[in-house]
Formats: structure tokens, C-alpha cells, sequence
């Protein structure tokens, strides 16, 4: 597949930075309310949902639509409201470890190769 920019593609990842931002709110309630189990069920639907992206839209833009989606959700969810308290607080480390968790497997995601990346020649080698 070549990288290049269709009408579908965008449609696809403007429809993942959607699915990223749900997925974000989502695994911040699930944190909150059952740690450490929460954590897992969080970043494997953040495994799966960038995992997915990168399969549907054929390159890295499927990740990175997905994972901009999810950092929006999570930033307006622990961004101060005016009143001074927060939507959603955040409760020590499982924050931090969902934040870090979700970057590593983002980067993951999107620098992962598959065969159908792989150069012909190396493809012709390997048989």
C-alpha cells in the first residue's frame, strides 16, 4: 500500500480520532474505578483501537489519528474547569501509568512493520 492521502483515508482517521477520544474518557473512568484490573482492560482497548487504525488505514496516520483522539480526551478530561475543580480527578499513579502506557503502545503501533512493508528483495530472500 502506498502512503498516500485518499478522501477515505482522511474520513478513516478523522472516524479514529473520534474512536481515540471515546476510547480515552472511557479507560479514564475504567482506571478510576477499578485498579490495577482497569489499567489492563484500558490500554488493551487502546492496544486494539491503534492496533486496528494501523491495519485499516495501511500506515502510521491510522495510529496517529486514533492516538490524538485519545490524548484530546484525556487532557480535556483532567484540564481544570472554571470553578476551579476538575470533570473527572485522577487518583495518583494509575493516571500516570494509562498515560505512559498508551504513549508506549502508540509508538508501538506505529512503528511496527508488517510483511507487507517489507522490501521485495528482503521478501524473496526470506523463501
Amino acid at each position: 500500500m502506498t502512503g498516500r492521502l485518499t478522501v477515505g483515508r482522511i474520513a478513516g482517521a478523522l472516524g479514529l480520532l473520534l474512536a481515540g477520544a471515546l476510547t480515552g474518557a472511557a479507560g479514564w473512568l475504567v482506571v478510576d474505578l477499578w485498579f490495577p484490573g482497569g489499567l489492563l482492560l484500558a490500554l488493551a482497548a487502546l492496544f486494539g483501537l491503534f492496533l486496528g487504525g494501523r491495519i485499516a488505514l495501511g500506515t502510521g496516520l491510522g495510529v496517529g489519528g486514533a492516538a490524538a483522539g485519545w490524548f484530546l480526551g484525556y487532557v480535556l478530561l483532567s484540564v481544570p474547569r472554571p470553578e476551579g475543580d476538575f470533570l473527572l480527578s485522577s487518583s495518583g499513579i494509575a493516571m500516570y501509568a494509562y498515560l505512559l502506557g498508551g504513549t508506549v503502545l502508540a509508538v508501538m503501533c506505529a512503528t511496527m512493520r508488517g510483511p507487507l512493508d517489507r522490501p521485495v528483495s528482503a521478501a524473496r530472500s526470506a523463501k
